[in-house]
């Protein structure tokens, strides 16, 4: 055991990063040159990544698979798994019995065709600020906006991308989300105090995307046939949101919601048989998304062992000058902790106590720092490709993460609204 620190300690940094470039180059640039994100599989990118990060760490074989597959088999991880089995089959179920198409049409008879893109969005940042959970959100909308899509002939990118959106306003600000809890933890303030700086972050952000959806809906001719709807068949999808709201367990919301699936389903025309193949087909539509999850997990395991993300925090942390300064300083160490672990409560964890020492040295108000941490990581993972929320998304959708991404208007605003406010000192009571 005394050999494996001065191993880790003698990696060149940069070495112990290459594998995210590896992924990148593999991925991102191939694509570009060949003008089709369809030609690389998120997962051969990973594969080669993966490979690449085993044969540059040094140690045993056995040490270095235990090591890539301790972070592919992280508690976490397989939490992620576990969402994305259900989450699959609950869709699948849901389709097959005709949930998708009833609340569509619930959703389009409610909403004004002009406002439907900005209500849609409103409704992701209600959702997610009362459950506390991006992918909760995800789960609950993203089926039922891809139905809109086709049904009111809207860019399915742009739909799904307004809900991803609406989900990371609430995993940003909630009181019960993992991220908030964290963030607040660390840098000890409370989570109201959090909150009261957040939202002057997160709130003109939000307001901005929503008079830009409002914009957009304008120039939108959507005249959707509308169907009558079937309420027995409205009761998964609402149940779902409910639940979600009233703080219950996303697995449970998920174990529920196919149950009630199998119960209508199979009152009104549904075999056995047939439930259980739709079950089948949706797990089997995420087994790309589970296998992405796992590599990425692994390979960034491999990445930390050896070093890549403190050397990231030791070169974020020298040459700190004043307030705005250490601010920024927070700000990039929890943003690329985030690229680093693609989940933004671990970015937080992993960075928590060395934010929280800075704020002390610089006097940068903990309930600053802390809405920092929060804001950087949440606006951050909206942006990943490899990230489980847009993964998930692919995964219902069908379509590339990275045609989604340039859509994602609300994690951009985000990030330009919080850069204002470290260089303007907003605001100025928390400043």
């Amino acid at each position: 055991m005394a050999e494996k620190n001065p191993a880790k300690k003698k990696m060149n940094g940069w070495l112990a990063l290459s594998p995210l470039a590896v992924f990148l180059i593999t991925y991102l640039v191939t694509s570009i040159v060949c003008r089709d994100f369809y030609k690389v599989p998120v997962s051969s990118a990973f594969v080669l990544a993966s490979i690449y990060a085993m044969l540059i760490t040094k140690g045993p074989v056995n040490e270095r698979i235990g090591v890539f597959s301790s972070g592919a088999g992280d508690r976490n991880v397989l939490l992620m798994i576990w969402i994305f089995v259900l989450a699959g089959a609950f869709a699948s179920v849901a389709k097959s019995i005709g949930s998708v198409e009833a609340t569509v049409n619930l959703t389009l008879r409610i909403l004004p065709g002009k406002f439907i893109l900005a209500g849609l969005f409103l409704a992701a940042c209600f959702i997610s600020m009362s459950i506390g959970t991006s992918v909760g959100t995800i789960v609950a909308l993203v089926p039922i906006a891809s139905g809109i899509a086709s049904q009111a002939d809207i860019s399915l990118p742009l739909i799904t991308a307004l809900i991803v959106g609406g989900a990371f306003f609430g995993d940003n600000l909630s009181f019960i989300s993992d991220t908030t809890i964290a963030a607040t933890t660390t840098q000890g303030c409370s989570m109201a105090d959090k909150f009261k700086a957040n939202i002057w972050i997160a709130g003109p952000a939000a307001l901005i995307v929503t008079v830009l959806y409002v914009v957009i809906g304008f120039n939108l001719n959507i005249t959707p046939e509308i169907e009558s709807i079937d309420p027995l068949k409205l009761i998964p999808y609402l149940s779902v949101i409910i639940l979600a709201i009233c703080g219950v367990n996303v697995l449970v919301v998920l174990t529920i919601g196919l149950f009630l699936c199998a119960v209508i389903g199979l009152t009104d025309g549904l075999t056995w048989t047939g439930f259980l193949g739709s079950v089948g087909d949706g797990i089997a539509g995420m087994g790309d998304l589970i296998i992405v999850t796992m590599l990425a997990g692994g390979m960034l395991e491999l990445i930390r062992h050896n070093g890549g993300i403190e050397f990231i925090i030791n070169g974020l942390t020298k040459g700190i000058k004043g307030k705005r300064g250490a601010e920024f300083s927070i700000a990039g160490l929890v943003g690329l902790s985030n690229i680093c672990t693609a989940n933004n409560t671990i970015a937080i964890l992993t960075t928590g106590n060395i934010a929280k020492d800075i704020s002390e040295r610089f006097k940068v108000d903990p309930r600053k720092s802390a809405s920092i941490l929060d804001t950087f990581s949440c606006a951050v993972q909206g942006l990943l490709p490899y990230g489980a929320q847009l993964l998930m998304v692919s995964g219902f959708t069908g379509i590339s993460a990275t045609q989604i991404i340039p859509n994602l208007f609300y994690p951009f605003v985000l990030l330009g609204v919080a850069c204002i406010s470290i260089l303007l000192r907003l605001p100025r009571r928390f400043s």
